[in-house]
């Protein structure tokens, strides 16, 4: 691959936690939490969008959500965790992505509300680049609009950018795809419908 392809930052917000009596960061993931993180990461894993590296904010929350959409992956990356991704804001999170390797193409960030949904939409260009000839730039406004509004938990948003990590700035990423545990499910239970 040559330098100038480009990269891709995955975005994934922690699955549903449960609220036993136990300090935030050691929060568990609740059942619908267990159940979700897996169809993520097959979605992922489906898509192509499998990372090179994973950045994973320290809580138990996000760890588990990682383990277990990791062992939908098909793949092993390496992966980190930072507690700048449990209390950091957008600013912290996007000078740990300007640190990742050159050689990643693809960088997973685990991490939480409010900090993700803030950088997800600092990152995306307000009128994403596509080509305008084929209408391709429907889907990510449509995906830009529903992003704005909620970033529920689980769900992942991807953004592409040109050139290297260090160089990401507000604006220059273009969101591709914003998808959430309800769009599969719904997604699963159309064809179910056709068929009646």
């Amino acid at each position: 691959m040559k330098d100038d392809v480009g990269r891709e930052l995955v975005l994934l917000r922690h699955a549903k936690s449960a609220w036993p009596d136990v300090p935030d960061h050691q929060r568990p993931l609740a059942r619908r939490g267990r159940r979700d993180a897996p169809v993520m990461g097959r979605w992922l894993r489906g898509t192509g969008h499998v990372p090179d590296q994973v950045l994973c904010s320290t809580a138990c929350r996000a760890r588990q959500t990682w383990q277990l959409a990791q062992a939908e992956l098909g793949a092993i990356p390496p992966v980190s965790f930072d507690d700048d991704l449990y209390l950091g804001s957008a600013v912290q999170f996007l000078d740990l992505i300007r640190g990742a390797p050159p050689a990643v193409r693809t960088l997973l960030i685990v991490g939480h509300d409010p900090a993700l949904p803030e950088l997800a939409l600092m990152l995306a260009a307000t009128a994403p680049a596509g080509d305008a000839e084929s209408g391709s730039e429907a889907a990510p406004v449509a995906a830009l609009d529903r992003m704005r509004a909620k970033f529920p938990t689980a769900a992942i948003a991807v953004l592409q950018l040109g050139g290297n990590w260090d160089q990401l700035a507000p604006g220059s990423a273009r969101l591709t795809s914003f998808v959430t545990p309800r769009d599969l499910a719904a997604t699963r239970a159309k064809p179910d419908r056709d068929r009646r």
